[in-house]
Parts: structure tokens; C-alpha cells; sequence
């Protein structure tokens, strides 16, 4: 009699260590019973190929995958879905059954469900977007609120140089903004996004001047250590809707573990609470 193999997952980076995603889908898989490891997995860029071809042998049925990686194992998969070759990157593997491995980006999903949880009123439709910076965090945010019907989307980067790319590869709705100017268009911005790394513990604080930001404004942050960052501390003493970080990081989850366990699970506050702890 033989029994069904227990199903694996992991997240692959490096560094890994500080991964909240283990302790998210460990919570998931004991809430709804269910068998299943997800493993963290420090692999250097050298040995990336090698192990992703060897992990659906060992029971694998997917991985998420973070910094570096993300853009690379475009160049490994088999099969990329239409938003991650528009974004660039993907953070989540599938390992099918027939032996090829599905590239898709559930990034974008994550951040829009965070911001319908957080900021509820917030009407797609209702005006432009600010988004700082322009790397794969900035290409997967944008990609989604073009999709969400934002009528115009003001870029600003540190380096004008990406924010440029990023506008010719997306289109006309949106416009580069010279980091040195970006303070002086929050005051049209029905939404403020930071998709930079500033304002993390370890890193510079975000410097760009937000008095330009208007009472009811949506801001939110994607980074989620510490997660009230200065940029939302400030936003919120200026009457700002404020939305933290860490809402993407679980949402973006949902659609893997469902992928790879047959199992929806829902966000919540013990979902909050297990990344947290």
C-alpha cells in the first residue's frame, strides 16, 4: 500500500534568514490540518538551475522565490505567465505534474488586495498615483494598477534612468518625475506608494518631503520591517489613510499555498499574528 508523498514548498534566496514566509504558510498548513513542509533555502545565484531541476524530484511542488532570483528563473521556466513577463520577474514556482516548471508573479495580486483591505475607499479611478522607486517591487505595483483602471501613475526614482525604462515599457499612462521634484506632486496623488528599500531597518530613511500630502490620501509602504516605517508615521500626522507592508507579503502567499496544497487560505489576524511572531 503506498501512501501519497507529503507535499513540499520552500522560498529560495539569499540571504533567507530573515524570510517571514516559513512561519505564514507553517500557520496555514496547521490551521486547515494539512500535510505539508515549507522550507527556507539560502542557494547562491551559481547553483540556482541545478536545485530547481532537482527539487520537483524530491517531492517539491513549487517555491516562492526572492532576492536575487526573481528575474533569473524567467531564464529557467518552462511555462511564465503573461504578468510576469510584463513585470519582469517571478516570485512563485509551480512544479507540474507533466515535469515543466510554471513562472508566475503574484506580487501585484498581493499589493492590491493589501490596499482593498487597508483603504477600502480607495477608488482606482478617483485620480493619479505617486509610486517611489523603480525596481521589480515598482514594475509589479504599477503593473497593477494599470490593470485596477488608475488613470495616470507619476514614477520618481533615485537613478531617472529606470523610472524612464519602466515608462517606455508600460505605456502612456505613465510620467517620470526627477527624484529631486517628487515632493511637489504628492498633492495630486490619490494614492502614495514607497516600493524603495528606504525606510527599512538598516537603511536610509526615505527623504523625500510629504507636507505636499493632502488629508485622506491612501499611503502605503511595502516595506514591513519596522512595520511603521517613518514615511507612514508621518503620512498618518497628516491625516493620511495609511496601509503597512506587511498585508502584501500575505496576500501574495495565497494564491502559491493554494497552487501547491489545494487549500485557499484566508488572511486574518492570526495569519498577521504567526508572520509576526
Amino acid at each position: 500500500m503506498s501512501l501519497n508523498k507529503i507535499p513540499l514548498a520552500g522560498v529560495i534566496g539569499s540571504p533567507i534568514a530573515h524570510s517571514k514566509s516559513p512561519q505564514l504558510h507553517k500557520h496555514w498548513l496547521k490551521t486547515y490540518e494539512m500535510q505539508g513542509f515549507y522550507i527556507p533555502m539560502d542557494i547562491p545565484s551559481a547553483d540556482l538551475r541545478e536545485v530547481l531541476l532537482t527539487l520537483p524530484k524530491m517531492g517539491f511542488v513549487g517555491v516562492n522565490i526572492t532576492i536575487p532570483h526573481k528575474e533569473a528563473v524567467l531564464e529557467i521556466a518552462d511555462l511564465i505567465t503573461d504578468r510576469a513577463t510584463l513585470i519582469g520577474a517571478a516570485n512563485t514556482l509551480i512544479f507540474r505534474k507533466d515535469g515543466k516548471i510554471h513562472a508566475d508573479n503574484t506580487d501585484g495580486y498581493g499589493f492590491l488586495e493589501n490596499l482593498k483591505t487597508g483603504a477600502p475607499q480607495w477608488v482606482p479611478q478617483a485620480g493619479p498615483a505617486v509610486v517611489l522607486g523603480a525596481g521589480g517591487a515598482a514594475r509589479a505595483v504599477v503593473a497593477s494598477l494599470l490593470d485596477a483602471g488608475v488613470p495616470e501613475i507619476l514614477i520618481s526614482n533615485r537613478t531617472r534612468v529606470r523610472a524612464d525604462k519602466l515608462a517606455a515599457d508600460f505605456g502612456q499612462r505613465l510620467k517620470v518625475v526627477d527624484w529631486v521634484q517628487a515632493g511637489n506632486v504628492l498633492e495630486e496623488a490619490v494614492l502614495t506608494v514607497n516600493t524603495t528599500s528606504l525606510g527599512m531597518i538598516g537603511k536610509p530613511e526615505l527623504r523625500v518631503p510629504l507636507d505636499g500630502l493632502r488629508k485622506g490620501t491612501v499611503v502605503t509602504d511595502l516595506v514591513y520591517a519596522p512595520l511603521q516605517t517613518n514615511f507612514l508615521r508621518e503620512a498618518a500626522a497628516q491625516g493620511c489613510v495609511t496601509v503597512d507592508g506587511l498585508g502584501m507579503l500575505l496576500h501574495q502567499a495565497v494564491p502559491a499555498f493554494e497552487r501547491w496544497f489545494g487549500q485557499r487560505p484566508v488572511v486574518d489576524s492570526a495569519t498577521r499574528a504567526a508572520a509576526l511572531r
